[in-house]
């Protein structure tokens, strides 16, 4: 059986992020991102590579504030489900998130089963101050809209659940 190992993504492994993210768009599940975005956000990503080097996960870490980060971008190959994948680019995201001094972590998520195993909550409308918030609103980062539930967002969120976990 082949094996895996989670690492952090390299700029060679953006098409492959971008193949895997592609169907997941067009089915309305993430939002998507352009080449040149996921180039420029490279360094947010972990990935799951296999032994004969298949990107077979991957994730993000997106910092939104002082103490709050997103994880995003999480997917998992359809052939490489139920197999620790995920649960371990979560894992090493925590783990990049601590290491920024990060103390909240959030996902806007369909998935709402697993993120629960690792911890994570459904949250209500406001969970940042509002000096905080006026800041965040100023962000063009469609992520940081979901996040604030934003009404222009909505329409691409719709069934989706706003999560978070504090980390310790």
């Amino acid at each position: 059986m082949t094996s895996y190992r989670i690492r952090p993504a390299r700029a060679g492994d953006v098409r492959a992020i971008q193949v895997m993210l592609e169907p997941y768009v067009q089915r309305r599940i993430l939002l998507g991102k352009d080449l040149v975005v996921l180039y420029e956000a490279v360094q947010q990503f972990l990935v799951a590579e296999t032994d004969d080097g298949r990107i077979v996960g991957c994730g993000a870490l997106h910092v939104m504030w002082e103490d709050l980060g997103e994880i995003r971008t999480l997917i998992v190959a359809d052939d490489w489900l139920h197999r620790g994948v995920g649960r371990g680019i979560v894992e090493g995201l925590e783990a990049n998130a601590r290491a920024l001094g990060l103390s909240r972590l959030f996902c806007l998520t369909f998935e709402v089963e697993f993120f629960t195993r690792r911890g994570f909550s459904p949250i209500g409308e406001q969970i940042v101050d509002p000096d905080v918030y006026s800041q965040l609103i100023r962000s063009p980062d469609e992520g940081v809209a979901e996040f604030l539930d934003l009404a222009h967002v909505k329409p691409n969120t719709l069934g989706n659940t706003r999560m978070i976990k504090p980390l310790s």
